[in-house]
């Protein structure tokens, strides 16, 4: 499946911002999804998670409650609405897809990634 995330930009803390993922190519529905962010110097960490129905997500300690995640598998998309956004949230988005329906908080089970999206939130 390719993957094509959208959305990001320069905010100032408090606001919010909503990421797409676009699905293209296998059935979307088939796919756990992930979001995970990368900062400049760190490692590439877990954002959140939805399960092939939807009906099961998780989340990082450090959005939870600000972040959801979401998909429609009519539209093959995946989102994630970010309200409360920290400095700290800075960081380049990845969207990515686990062809098992499974969410997982590691990378390495996921096959395919976005190319990712830039969020900077201003102090």
């Amino acid at each position: 499946v390719q993957l094509q995330a959208s959305g990001g930009g320069l905010v100032q803390a408090g606001a919010s911002l909503r990421l797409s993922c676009a699905a293209s190519g296998r059935t979307f529905s088939n796919y756990g999804m992930g979001w995970f962010r990368q900062a400049p110097g760190k490692d590439r960490e877990f954002v959140a998670g939805v399960n092939w129905s939807g009906g099961r997500t998780y989340y990082a300690d450090s959005v939870k409650g600000r972040f959801t995640i979401s998909r429609d598998n009519a539209k093959n998309t995946v989102y994630l609405q970010m309200n409360s956004l920290k400095p700290e949230d800075t960081a380049v988005y990845y969207c990515a897809a686990a062809g098992d329906g499974i969410i997982y908080v590691i990378p390495a089970p996921y096959n395919s990634w976005g190319q990712g999206t830039q969020v900077t939130v201003s102090s």
